[in-house]
Formats: C-alpha cells, sequence, structure tokens
C-alpha cells in the first residue's frame, strides 16, 4: 500500500497546489457567514474529488478482474499524463488572469448552499482536476489492494487534495479576522500567478505520470 500512496501523492498535490479552489476558499472567508460557507465549500470539495476517485478505482477493480493484459494500467497513465501536459502548455500560453474572474465575485454574499455546490462543481467537473482524480482512481484499483486498503488510499488521496481549502479556515478558526488580511495578499497573489502556477504544477505531474506509464509497457 505505502507504494500506491507514493503513487498517488502527487497527483494529489497536483490538486492541492492548484489556485483554482484556493482563491475561492479564502474569498468565502469575507462573506456574511465565512466559516459556514468555507466549511460547505470544503465539504463539496471533497465529495467531489472522492466521488471521482472512488468511481475510478471501482472501474480499475473490475478491469483488473477480467480483463488479461496488465498493460492497460500504463497505457492509461501515459495517456492521462500527456494530456495533463498539453493542458499545462495551454494553461502557460493562456497568461496571467486579469483581475478578479466575474463569477467569484458572485461570493461576496454566498450562503452555505452556494458554497456546497461551487465546491462540487469545481472538483467534480474541472478537467484538470477530474484528470488528476482519475489517475489516482485507476492507479489504486490496480493495485489490487483489497476493500479496506482501497477506501484506505483513496481517503489518504483526497485528503491531501483537500488540504489547501481547509487550510483557510483553519486559519480562520484558530486565529479568526486576524488572518484575512494576509490570507487577502494569499488570494491577490495567486489571481495574478494562476496560469502560471497551474501549467508548472500540471507540466510536473504529467511529465510523472507518462514516465511512470511507459516504464510499465
Amino acid at each position: 500500500m505505502d507504494a500506491v500512496i507514493a503513487e498517488v501523492v502527487p497527483l494529489a498535490l497536483g490538486i492541492a497546489l492548484s489556485p483554482v479552489p484556493v482563491v475561492p476558499a479564502i474569498f468565502l472567508l469575507f462573506t456574511p457567514r465565512p466559516r459556514a460557507a468555507a466549511g460547505m465549500f470544503l465539504a463539496g470539495w471533497v465529495a467531489g474529488i472522492l466521488a471521482v476517485a472512488s468511481a475510478l478505482a471501482a472501474l480499475a477493480v473490475y478491469i483488473e478482474a477480467h480483463e488479461e493484459t496488465p498493460t492497460w494500467a500504463s497505457w492509461t497513465k501515459t495517456g492521462l499524463g500527456t494530456v495533463l501536459l498539453l493542458v499545462a502548455v495551454r494553461q502557460w500560453r493562456s497568461g496571467p488572469a486579469k483581475g478578479t474572474p466575474g463569477w467569484m465575485t458572485t461570493l461576496t454574499d454566498a450562503t452555505p448552499a452556494k458554497a456546497l455546490r461551487l465546491g462540487a462543481l469545481l472538483s467534480g467537473v474541472n478537467p484538470k482536476v477530474v484528470l488528476l482524480s482519475a489517475g489516482a482512481g485507476l492507479t489504486i484499483g490496480a493495485a489490487e489492494l483489497g476493500a479496506v486498503r482501497t477506501v484506505a488510499a483513496v481517503a489518504v488521496f483526497t485528503a491531501v487534495s483537500a488540504a489547501t481549502v481547509a487550510l483557510p479556515l483553519l486559519l480562520h478558526l484558530v486565529a479568526g479576522e486576524r488572518v484575512l488580511t494576509p490570507l487577502g495578499r494569499a488570494r491577490r497573489w495567486l489571481e495574478l500567478h494562476n496560469s502560471a502556477v497551474t501549467a508548472v504544477v500540471l507540466a510536473v505531474i504529467g511529465v510523472l505520470l507518462v514516465l511512470d506509464g511507459t516504464s510499465g509497457l
């Protein structure tokens, strides 16, 4: 199981280090009900990642039980890595963001229910997050760990993926409104460098997936 965790943690970091969920997680702390909204956003974010990773892990378990060719997982990793590299190039070429996205400004009065929906949408529909979650799920399922260890591996992947979304909320719970000023500066930096940070992270993860996949062919 340790070897599988070592394989999926880089994929989880690829999700965790993306500015896409961190910026709204911080933004929600400036709403009228900051802790409730940020907590529900975290719940939605976790639910989306967990759903995709679990579904693909179950699919991989099924394929392993019925597929005689053992190289399918390696080909899948190679394909996912290639797609991530292409996405990274596109992200890099898109250039820096020009101010706060319009949809994010609608979060100023977001309710917990709206934050929950947003978290689930960003993690369950965002192509980059789905690709990384799918890669982790396939890796875990193909390892034939057994039910308990498979669930544990998916849980570890999900926890690492959600760590940076949980961090602003935890800081607010501990330090209260004192953290809003530094978090506001962090949010503006992430908004400005969103494309570059995302491109670098996706490129690194893509290379790792391609190398891992081709080594098994």
